[in-house]
């Protein structure tokens, strides 16, 4: 494991196992929102102009995330909070949902948007609403269960590609990358590559519908955020 490896994953973890120590109740709600303008702006950072700039546009409001714009080639753009941590491993990024901090532009495609997005949205829902990780670990799977949240079936991906995200306390913007949402995979069928590393990677819930790989991209493909 390189140096870089293990100082990322070392800083992550200790960021939220303090958290978790130290935080065990949300931070008031004002702390995750954004100014619409600012919100707008940063979605659209996820992505390359030619997709986010043709994208829905959501934004996280008092009751959920609400579209702002309608777009016409079936990816859909947002801000993810820490709410959006694993559902179950790694077990230490759990706490990073009372990380009011957290800002992740994604833009998922359309199978993404479709499957993926329903899933953080009920995520997102569940901590406004003051659950715990535990709490909405159990929800998670209750309702994929019963059907309620669409069956992941096939891969699907997103782009999380901007400059001014930041991912965690100890994290901060990492490197731009591709989340692959690939069902049941484990990090073997990647090759076993290192956590935190710049090669792809497995990063959550391993061998469960949730499982998300991460593939890093040129640091030179970031993109900010413009007004």
């Amino acid at each position: 494991m390189t140096r870089l490896t293990i100082m990322v994953f070392v800083l992550a973890t200790l960021g939220a196992d303090a958290l978790l120590a130290q935080s065990p109740k949300y931070p008031p709600l004002s702390e995750y929102m954004m100014a619409r303008s600012d919100e707008i702006a940063l979605a659209k950072s996820a992505a390359p102009d030619n997709i986010s700039g043709h994208a829905t546009i959501k934004v996280l409001t008092a009751s959920g995330f609400q579209a702002v714009h309608d777009g016409d080639n079936g990816f859909v753009c947002m801000v993810m909070r820490g709410w959006s941590a694993p559902t179950y491993t790694p077990a230490q990024f759990r706490g990073l949902a009372y990380d009011a901090k957290v800002r992740a532009p994604i833009c998922f495609n359309l199978e993404a948007s479709r499957t993926v997005l329903p899933y953080y949205e009920l995520r997102s829902k569940l901590g406004m609403e003051g659950k715990t990780p535990d709490q909405i670990a159990e929800r998670v799977q209750a309702a994929y269960a019963k059907g309620e949240l669409p069956k992941r079936d096939s891969v699907s991906f997103a782009y999380m590609w901007s400059a001014d995200q930041n991912l965690a306390s100890g994290v901060g913007h990492w490197h731009p990358h591709m989340m692959v949402f690939a069902p049941y995979y484990d990090n073997s069928m990647l090759g076993n590559n290192e956590f935190g590393s710049p090669l792809p990677q497995l990063t959550d819930d391993a061998g469960t519908p949730f499982a998300v790989v991460v593939i890093p991209v040129d640091d030179k493909l970031a993109t900010k955020a413009r007004p």
